[in-house]
């Protein structure tokens, strides 16, 4: 009899454990759905103001809104392409100048750097994502904005200015701010970031892989570009997307030193505007239904870009994570 009541209760006591499973189960199934919905409620909500918010500016200019350059508040006569030229181009020159330092920097930290120089090297480039924004504004409207305008511009101009396929694009007096000046201040922030991640994803390629190829005679570039790359591609690509977002919004640093003019100049040294630094400069003086919701469209084409960017780089993710498969 004994016996039997210790199965007993060992039953009772499994099945109580099961259903307290199942319950708990049920509930971090609950729970997660319901982060999950938040987080798309909040994006269907940011998405609905940018809209509502649009609608006059797009019924008073139609999709010409995108493809018009004049901007002038006294006339209500809004256009979004030079915003949307200038958001592009810095953006463009922050990747050309952070991506190949932060590749340099991930592979000097995982191939090359001393024990003893890896982790305080590591900590201060990622001490540089913790810098707010507006810091590297004042830092490049004070000291590098001179040092453009007194040094490297004069040197461009110069130099490519000279050249016949590159005089228009480094051509005009130098402003010190510009296009240029903001696209390599923009290249600097995103640089602990990628870093960051190109360091991390290039930590877990396995080191017999790497043993291997060194152990067959290849060099630290062969390992690099024939093992460590190929293996940690998609987390490349999504170190590189995430910097490039960065760039896309940057809002205070570009203000300070880009210029802030609503025109397009084939010239990079020329100042201009982004979507993000127009919308900072203006919101709060602005007079009129169509002047500010002339700014959320700006804002939601700032949206829109960046949902392309975000879908283009998901699609190359899947594909690349096709083309390992196979």
């Amino acid at each position: 009899m004994t016996e039997i009541a210790v199965v007993s209760d060992r039953t009772s006591l499994a099945t109580s454990h099961g259903q307290r499973q199942r319950l708990q189960d049920a509930a971090f199934r609950l729970s997660t759905l319901f982060f999950a919905l938040v987080v798309l409620t909040l994006l269907g909500g940011v998405i609905i103001a940018l809209v509502e918010g649009s609608i006059p500016a797009l019924k008073a200019f139609g999709l010409g809104f995108v493809a018009t350059e004049v901007w002038n508040p006294v006339t209500e006569k809004f256009g979004a392409l030079a915003p949307i030229y200038g958001t592009l181009i810095t953006s463009l020159i922050a990747m050309a100048v952070g991506v190949p330092v932060s590749f340099g920097i991930a592979i000097f930290l995982t191939e090359v750097c001393p024990v003893w120089l890896k982790r305080p090297l590591g900590v201060a480039i990622e001490l540089l994502a913790g810098i707010p924004s507006i810091i590297y504004g004042i830092w490049g409207l004070f000291v590098f904005a001179p040092f453009m305008q007194s040094t490297v511009q004069p040197f461009l101009i110069g130099t490519l200015g000279q050249l016949p396929f590159l005089e228009d694009i480094f051509m005009g007096p130098p402003y010190g701010i510009g296009i240029l000046t903001a696209g390599i201040i923009l290249g600097i922030m995103v640089l602990p970031f990628i870093t960051s991640i190109t360091r991390d994803v290039f930590e877990t390629v396995p080191p017999m892989l790497k043993e291997s190829a060194y152990g067959l005679g290849a060099t630290t570039w062969e390992v690099v570009w024939r093992v460590v790359l190929p293996y940690t591609r998609v987390g490349v690509v999504g170190g590189l997307m995430l910097g490039l977002g960065r760039a896309l919004g940057e809002t205070m640093a570009v203000t300070f030193v880009i210029g802030n003019s609503h025109r397009i100049a084939s010239s990079i040294l020329a100042p201009g505007t982004t979507i993000s630094a127009a919308i900072a400069n203006e919101f709060t003086e602005a007079v009129g239904d169509v002047y500010t919701s002339s700014l959320v469209a700006l804002g939601l084409i700032l949206f829109v870009i960046t949902f392309i960017v975000l879908t283009l780089a998901k699609l190359m993710l899947l594909r690349l994570q096709r083309n390992a498969g196979t």
